[in-house]
């Protein structure tokens, strides 16, 4: 009885826990309803707030209303074309006296999407409008967005450094070993390193070569934007001797910064306000008379008019099926094309890709999907534009385009597949647990993960990647018009920046976006002014979309709680955490056949991977350990 009396207070303790969240959720819509404005609130005049707390990327994942509710969007992530287009319009809008550029908090995005953040900034400053630019402590993102500002603001306890690309990453081969695993590796290309990570324990030297390779390329052209924007920094010492330099200045960061041209003031946020103030007017509660980015976004959204020109997103890793956005689902894209064709008129497609690859099939899937669009539409032209990556699977789905425009940071080719097969005989054997069975045909019960691949299963595997490379191959020679012997000679899994994949022949041109939108009316002979882009895209959870507004206070005297010099450059844990858990899922969900750039230098921001599959992780991998 007593156990049944305890059952039942559980109970109720759990109705009265739903019904109390059931009636703050009431209440907070009633509230917002109340309170909510029909237009965004932009006052007469003021300086544009641009907080870029958090991550710029091409498609923003969608979040669960619950995990909002429960604070579970620990990295808030900002769109690109939202970004780009509030300061485009802030340039030319007289209501806007100034940007504010907020850095406190910003933890970066790929080397082009912050490259097109840059230009749209430097548009404000073509426009003479000051760019005020604050952060506690710069890092390489950051500072490549501060150089363009016309004013560069640090914290006396703050500073700035470049690190530039590199760094280690980790290899599981060893590991994997001592635990008993055996992955199966099947793989074609010299470089497709992507497989190193689950076989060895440190880099091959073909792997060192191309990751070399890339790393300079990528931080030759930040050095030159920098030094473009910022002339009177001293690059070459604060790159080649930071140490001396701080030490010139008597271990002062943020003097050292200041001597070497890397910023122009030394104050406070206080500071920076009435900086700011001084421009745009004084706030009693914000410092300065500012405008909200998330009201300026909203009344300032893309117009046009005529000629419909469709873009669609190829962004995130590239999966079987439906996959929600920040994930490029095969089946979702697909689905989302064909409503569109149902739907509209078109007379031209961008794709735009921001993918390091993932399965072969849905990568095949998306580029037939492509092409099936465009048939129907009266075969109409297909501009690729790359963002940050475009490599391996995103290859593969370019090869549907009749253009391809990247930018010369961008990661692309990985032309190679590899796959993946973890077996456990040898944890087994260390559990003293066996594996036996009866067969019918060579093929039975494989693949075996059990006991172990088969030498016939092997075989089978092996000739399914190299299908899969023959098939990659004749793609982008076909769609390059190059012999396939030529396009050989540049596969092989190698990855390249956009500015070596242009001169090799497998971009057309450079461009970004909106250049991929122009070329497109071109192709179709359709006037560019009179153009209306339609984002063929899934739509926003309405509910998770107000649950964001309602608990994220984006007021324009918030941002993120300052971070000194030392903690913005060191790694976040979380973050490699998360990359820790994405590639064991690689390793033990497949799929088994992959057209995936995971030597890709991208990390995973904190807040990607979920709590639960990092404790699965974890527990996985401990559980390994203790054995």
């Amino acid at each position: 009885m007593r156990l049944l009396r305890g059952a039942w207070k559980v109970l109720v303790g759990i109705k009265d826990a739903l019904v109390l969240l059931l009636l703050l959720l009431f209440f907070g819509l009633l509230y917002a309803l109340l309170t909510a404005s029909p237009n965004p609130v932009v006052p007469g005049e003021g300086a544009l707030h641009l907080n870029l707390e958090g991550v710029v990327v091409e498609q923003p994942e969608e979040v669960s209303p619950f995990a909002l509710l429960t604070g579970g969007e620990p990295v808030r992530q900002h769109r690109l074309r939202d970004i780009v287009q509030a300061l485009e319009t802030a340039a030319t809008d007289e209501r806007v006296t100034a940007v504010a550029l907020d850095l406190d908090g910003f933890l970066g995005g790929g080397q082009t999407a912050i490259a097109r953040v840059a230009d749209a900034i430097q548009t404000v400053r073509d426009a003479d409008k000051p760019v005020i630019a604050y952060a506690t402590g710069y890092g390489d993102d950051a500072y490549a967005l501060a150089a363009h500002a016309s004013e560069i603001w640090v914290h006396p306890m703050g500073g700035a450094l470049i690190l530039g690309p590199g760094g280690n990453r980790l290899y599981y081969g060893e590991m994997l070993e001592n635990i008993g695993v055996n992955v199966n590796v099947f793989r074609v290309g010299e470089f497709k390193s992507a497989v190193e990570p689950f076989s060895e324990s440190e880099q091959s030297p073909e792997a060192r070569e191309a990751s070399q390779a890339l790393a300079d390329t990528l931080f030759e052209a930040y050095r030159e934007d920098v030094a473009r924007a910022r002339p009177q920094a001293d690059l070459d010492a604060i790159i080649a001797t930071p140490a001396d330099l701080v030490e010139a200045a008597n271990n002062d960061l943020a003097t050292a910064a200041r001597d070497a041209g890397m910023v122009d003031r030394i104050g406070s946020r206080v500071d920076w306000q009435a900086r700011v103030a001084e421009i745009s007017g004084e706030d009693e509660k914000t410092g300065f008379e500012a405008i909200r980015l998330a009201n300026w976004i909203a009344a300032n959204p893309r117009r046009g008019g005529g000629t419909n020109i469709g873009v669609v997103t190829v962004g995130g890793p590239i999966v079987d099926g439906e996959a929600p956005p920040g994930t490029a689902g095969g089946e979702t894209i697909a689905e989302l094309l064909r409503e569109a064709s149902q739907n509209h008129d078109f007379s031209a497609l961008v794709l735009r890709v921001d993918s390091p690859g993932g399965s072969a099939l849905a990568s095949e899937r998306i580029r037939r999907a492509v092409l099936t669009f465009a048939e129907e539409e009266g075969d109409v032209p297909v501009i690729v534009s790359m963002g940050d990556l475009a490599a391996s699977g995103g290859y593969w789905v370019a090869t549907a385009g009749d253009h391809i425009m990247a930018e010369p940071g961008t990661i692309t080719g990985s032309i190679g597949v590899f796959g993946l097969i973890p077996s456990f005989e040898g944890t087994l054997d260390q559990l003293d647990i066996g594996a036996d069975g009866v067969t019918t045909t060579p093929l039975s019960g494989e693949p075996d993960i059990f006991g172990g691949l088969s030498p016939e299963a092997q075989r089978l595997f092996q000739s399914g990647v190299e299908d899969i490379y023959r098939r990659f191959l004749s793609l982008v020679s076909d769609n390059r018009d190059m012999p396939v012997e030529r396009i050989a000679e540049i596969a092989e899994g190698r990855v390249w920046a956009g500015g070596t994949a242009r001169q090799l022949g497998l971009v057309d041109a450079f461009g970004n976006l909106d250049d991929a939108v122009a070329e497109a009316a071109r192709r179709a002979e359709v006037d560019a002014d009179n153009v209306r882009i339609l984002w063929i895209e899934q739509p926003p959870n309405p509910f998770a979309e107000f649950i964001r507004n309602w608990t994220r206070e984006e007021d324009a005297e918030q941002s993120a709680a300052p971070r000194d010099i030392w903690t913005t450059l060191a790694p976040d844990p979380r973050a490699i955490m998360a990359t820790v858990t994405a590639e064991m899922q690689l390793l033990l969900n497949g799929p088994a056949m992959q057209l995936r750039c995971l030597e890709c230098p991208v990390e995973v921001p904190p807040g990607r991977a979920s709590g639960g599959e990092e404790a699965t992780v974890r527990a996985m991998l401990l559980g390994w350990l203790r054995s």
